[in-house]
């Protein structure tokens, strides 16, 4: 092959790999139903401890979900980040929740080496349905949504996310 073959192999491997990473991410991330926010606010979400968490008290507020699990090291990775995002969140009066899809006891005892400022909610296995009505399709950890204080999903990320993509998500909500 000349050196122009293999310009256009290339180029067509790269425009392959492109079209399969966006495919990828458009099932891995749709836009949620109408009822999937009212879902959320329905589902029998508890503390670490074993309590019910109150999710009453957030309507209405600007709302962070950031669905995770102590087993999943992107998840773990992401967590000083967030936790930094949340004091400055919580300041203009949004709210961070960590849903763990995971069991109350490793996340208790994850919990009292790595803690967090925010709330962190225990869902056990269902909080891989929640997140799949909210539009994570995939399945995959970590995965982050933004509820307007509207109750509107603003934005979805499937996968690792920073204080700076958070900032730039709710800077205005």
């Amino acid at each position: 092959m000349n050196r122009r073959h293999w310009i256009y192999l290339g180029g067509g491997a790269a425009a392959l790999a492109a079209g399969a990473a966006s495919r990828l991410h458009g099932l891995a991330t749709t836009k949620p139903p109408g009822g999937a926010v009212d879902a959320f606010w329905q589902a029998p979400l508890t503390s670490p401890d074993g309590t019910p968490l109150a999710l009453a008290p957030l309507r209405g507020k600007p709302l962070v979900l950031n669905f995770w699990a102590t087993w999943c090291p992107p998840c773990v990775k992401e967590m000083p980040e967030i936790d930094r995002y949340a004091r400055g969140f919580a300041a203009r009066g949004g709210v961070v929740v960590g849903v763990a899809v995971d069991n109350a006891k490793p996340v208790r005892e994850f919990l009292a080496t790595r803690p967090v400022s925010y709330t962190i909610a225990v869902a056990g296995f269902a909080g891989a349905e929640i997140a799949r009505k909210l539009g994570n399709t995939a399945g995959a950890l970590p995965y982050t949504v933004v509820i307007s204080a509207a109750g509107a999903v603003t934005h979805q990320r499937l996968g690792p996310t920073s204080f700076d993509e958070l900032e730039r998500w709710t800077h205005d909500i």
